[in-house]
């Protein structure tokens, strides 16, 4: 992962470790993957590697293949789509928040605030050997809270297996839930029937594991 990461920011592009891998090795846990985010584009990225393939449509990312089966994940910069189209004067509709697309590009930034909880939002700068925390990610692995990045209605109602995923945090890692973050899942429990199938039973399944 180095060596993709490494290789992006020799090409001009920004680049850095991201989310749970970041998260875990803050805990002194052992992560079971590494993912990048980068300023280029999947084409940009598919173009610097050989042995890489874009996948995905609702979420287009590009896999690093290497030896061993090993797979690297690098996705690009995304902003919340749902910024697209927000004037800020009409009122929030909580149901029609559901994200069906997540294609939109932007910064480093951006993409922090779009993540889902505040420990998965924390960069790591391999080149300066630092963490970026635009989103008070820090603070809550100190505390061991599992906490969303903004509103926690608004986020489950954007994507309900971010509830799902809120409890694997909090019984894998053992962490504790914010007291705002439990209330909005037993608020939200029922926008899990919305979610797409596919998605729904890999995040079960991989609670089963």
């Amino acid at each position: 992962v180095a060596k993709v990461v490494r290789r992006l920011v020799r090409s001009g592009y920004e680049a850095y470790l991201v989310g749970g891998c970041v998260r875990d090795l803050l805990l002194s846990r052992a992560p079971k993957d590494f993912d990048g985010a980068t300023s280029a584009r999947p084409e940009q990225v598919r173009a610097l590697f050989r042995n890489s393939r874009i996948i995905g449509r609702r979420f287009r990312l590009v896999h690093g293949l290497f030896h061993a089966g090993k797979r690297i994940e690098v996705a690009t910069f995304r902003r919340n789509p749902k910024d697209e189209i927000d004037d800020g004067e009409a009122p929030r509709d909580l149901g029609a928040m559901l994200i069906r697309s997540d294609n939109v590009f932007g910064s480093a930034f951006e993409d922090a605030e779009r993540r889902d909880f505040t420990i998965n939002g924390l960069f790591y700068d391999l080149e300066a050997g630092e963490i970026l925390d635009w989103v008070g990610g820090m603070d809550d692995v100190r505390r061991r809270k599992v906490n969303t990045i903004g509103d926690p209605e608004v986020r489950f109602h954007e994507d309900p297996i971010r509830i799902l995923r809120a409890l694997k945090f909090a019984g894998r890692l053992d962490l504790g839930l914010a007291p705002e973050v439990y209330d909005a899942i037993v608020l939200c429990r029922g926008q899990l029937a919305l979610a797409a199938r596919p998605r729904l039973s890999e995040e079960v399944l991989r609670l089963l594991r």
